[in-house]
Formats: structure tokens, C-alpha cells, sequence
């Protein structure tokens, strides 16, 4: 895992990021329907099939991999990673189980399965140990479909890593639906790349890759 340092004296977004970041702090949040038709015919997990297609589009965008290092210092990770909830239904609270990344769907599915085998009985927050920096959140709500959904952070101004919320999927006009939800900071990530974002996980889903594998 490497973390780049950006020169705002040569970034061609330095003056949006700080009008963003330091003069009118935003981050927002953008709702979408994600067609997981084809998907469901494949029988296969949904979960984990999902935090891969996630990684794989955030892997791809730098906008989407940006963060500030332990001296406040905006910049890029080179790979980052899902950490994602486990709910338990025995108390009704979940752990964070995070997955290394990998390009090859069938690996990071047998990784996600290892994962959860070894941790994903474990309480606590942090049902896997040492999270590590470069990895992004991901949770799933797959009680109800929702149409919105926001994070309140109250220190989500100095929080520019991207935030990955699923609901309970759903039949619409033949289409089985599922709602996506993506916070973002506006200094890093403009409605272009978060409907980018949105484009190519959608492509990514319809592409056919769950039937042969990759």
C-alpha cells in the first residue's frame, strides 16, 4: 500500500478542493437504482459480489481513493479495499470484517469466504483486527428499500474516503432493483464522478463477468 502526497501547486483541482474543503466544507450524498437483474439469475451471493464490484470501480478512479494522512496532507491511495458489516442476529449489532483486494472475482470471493469464516462470528466493532488505512466502508441495510440515504458525520469535513450504503432489493416493472447509496466530499468529487462511479458499476453488473468468472 503506498500513499502519494499531491503538489497542490500542480494540481489542476487544488483551487476546488480548497474552496471545498476549507471555504464552504461539503460532502453530499447520491441515491441510485442499480439494475441487478442478470445478476440474480446467477444465483450467486450478492454481498460479496457487490463489495467486489465496488472495489474494482474505486480501484479504477483516483477521485475515489483520496484521503488526508496523519499530518493533514490530501493525496491518493495506489489500492484500496472493502471493510464491511456483519450483523448479528443474536444481539442485533454488527462487526467491521474488511477483505484484501483482488482483480480476479473467484479469489476475492474465496477470500471474502475465509474472512468470514474466520471472523465473521467475532463481537465487536472491529470483527476483524487492525483495519487497515487504505480501505473504504461498506454496509448493507437489506431490511428495507430505501430512496434516500445520508450519513450525519460529525467530523465528516476532514473525511474524504467514500462512504458505500445497499438496501433491500426489489421488483420494478420486471427489473430487480437494488438502492445504492454513495457519500462523498465534494473537494475530491464532483456529481460528474460520482454518476461516473454509478455508470461503470452499473456496466460492471450487466457485463456478463458473474457468469464466466474473470
Amino acid at each position: 500500500m503506498t500513499f502519494t502526497v499531491i503538489d497542490k501547486h500542480k494540481w489542476e483541482r487544488a483551487e476546488y478542493f480548497e474552496h471545498y474543503f476549507s471555504a464552504v466544507p461539503c460532502t453530499y450524498s447520491m441515491t441510485f437504482k442499480l439494475d441487478i437483474t442478470r445478476f440474480k439469475k446467477t444465483g450467486q451471493k450478492l454481498y460479496p459480489a457487490m463489495l467486489y464490484c465496488i472495489a474494482t470501480v474505486v480501484n479504477r478512479r483516483r477521485e475515489f481513493r483520496m484521503a488526508l494522512n496523519k499530518d493533514g496532507e490530501v493525496g491518493f491511495y495506489d489500492e484500496m479495499l472493502p471493510c464491511y458489516t456483519v450483523f448479528h442476529k443474536d444481539t442485533e449489532l454488527f462487526s467491521n470484517v474488511w477483505t484484501e483486494y483482488t482483480e480476479n472475482y473467484r479469489d476475492f470471493c474465496s477470500n471474502y469466504e475465509a474472512d468470514i469464516a474466520a471472523y465473521g462470528n467475532n463481537a465487536g466493532t472491529e470483527g476483524k483486527p487492525d483495519v487497515p488505512e487504505n480501505s473504504f466502508p461498506v454496509s448493507m441495510i437489506p431490511w428495507a428499500s430505501f430512496e434516500s440515504f445520508t450519513l450525519g458525520l460529525q467530523k465528516g469535513f476532514d473525511y474524504l474516503i467514500p462512504i458505500f450504503t445497499m438496501g433491500k432489493l426489489y421488483t420494478e416493472n420486471g427489473k430487480t432493483l437494488l438502492p445504492f447509496a454513495m457519500q462523498v466530499h465534494h473537494s475530491v468529487c464532483d456529481g460528474f464522478h460520482a454518476c461516473r462511479f454509478f455508470n461503470e458499476l452499473q456496466e460492471l453488473l450487466l457485463s456478463g463477468i458473474f457468469e464466466c468468472g474473470i
